[in-house]
């Protein structure tokens, strides 16, 4: 199956970075992120059908999210932002002039070498977030090995806002019939949790510029939550971790082709059905894309 879904698709997972004079990187970065704007993005997705993006906040932009702001002033209402914030500085204030902006997510990165939050532990994070975000219209983002998010179980399931998991939780060698994907599939069916099915060479032993979907995780994943996945490519498609060893090298993005990558995971996926949810209707819901409202538990 690769039809193209109907119009109104979403990527959900894609990162933006801007001219380093505007946009300056953090000092304790893994490497130097070369350009990628939202011109060449849209350029990309429009003959896909896909109009859509969430600008997720990159790492090595800390929590100086000035540019996804810009990005998504210039998207109007076709984008929705994932923000880096210190939960015990994030205002009221702040709050309200972010969701006008159309920021509706806080990212908990657990997985990139700068995380300004790592001394509080994932499952502090998140109740520090549940005490001061609104509860209807935001959720939290979770990039973390999967033993870390399975660590942090207790407060996942306490949660009093939608939490998404990015890149098929990343499972490393796990399978859905081990012992950790079990836990990871039982977390996804409270009706609370999301999936990304986004970035298929971030799963395993994949190779660094795999398109085709891990066939064991996504069957296993959409089974569990069907309305609760959302597909993301992950473009520009950062470099391997492996090769981010100097801050100051700009390293180029995988070479990935946009079309193959949406192709082979429509090419996945056995129901037309399942990918215009997972495309169209799923993220309409979650991002409050269109007459959808946003999610609330």
């Amino acid at each position: 199956m690769n039809n193209l879904p109907s119009s109104g698709a979403c990527d959900c997972h894609v990162h933006i970075v801007g001219p380093a004079s505007q946009y300056p990187q953090v000092a304790d970065r893994s490497y130097t992120a070369d350009l990628a704007s939202i011109e060449t993005l849209r350029t990309l997705g429009r003959p896909m059908g896909v109009t859509r993006f969430v600008l997720v906040q990159p790492s090595f932009y800390g929590m100086d999210n000035t540019c996804v702001l810009d990005t998504l002033d210039a998207l109007e209402g076709n984008g929705r932002g994932v923000v880096v914030v210190d939960p015990l500085a994030f205002s009221s204030k702040q709050i309200e002039e972010y969701g006008r902006r159309r920021v509706c997510g806080v990212r908990v990165n657990f997985y990139s070498k700068f995380n300004p939050l790592a001394s509080a532990g994932v499952g502090e994070v998140l109740r520090r977030f549940m005490a001061i975000l609104p509860r209807a219209g935001w959720h939290i983002e979770i990039i973390a090995n999967l033993d870390t998010v399975i660590d942090a179980e207790a407060a996942i399931r306490s949660s009093t806002l939608p939490i998404i998991l990015d890149h098929y939780g990343v499972p490393g060698s796990a399978s859905p019939e081990s012992a950790l994907g079990r836990k990871l599939l039982d977390l996804l069916r409270l009706p609370h949790m999301w999936m990304k099915v986004s970035a298929p060479y971030r799963v395993g032993a994949a190779e660094p510029t795999a398109t085709v979907p891990p066939a064991h995780w996504l069957a296993a994943l959409t089974a569990a939550a069907p309305d609760r996945c959302v597909w993301g490519s992950d473009w520009p498609h950062p470099p391997s971790r492996g090769d981010q060893k100097d801050k100051n090298a700009t390293l180029p993005y995988r070479n990935i082709d946009y079309r193959r990558l949406l192709t082979d995971f429509l090419q996945a996926l056995s129901d037309p059905a399942l990918a215009e949810r997972i495309l169209v209707s799923n993220p309409a819901r979650l991002y409050g894309f269109g007459a959808a409202q946003s999610l609330a538990v």
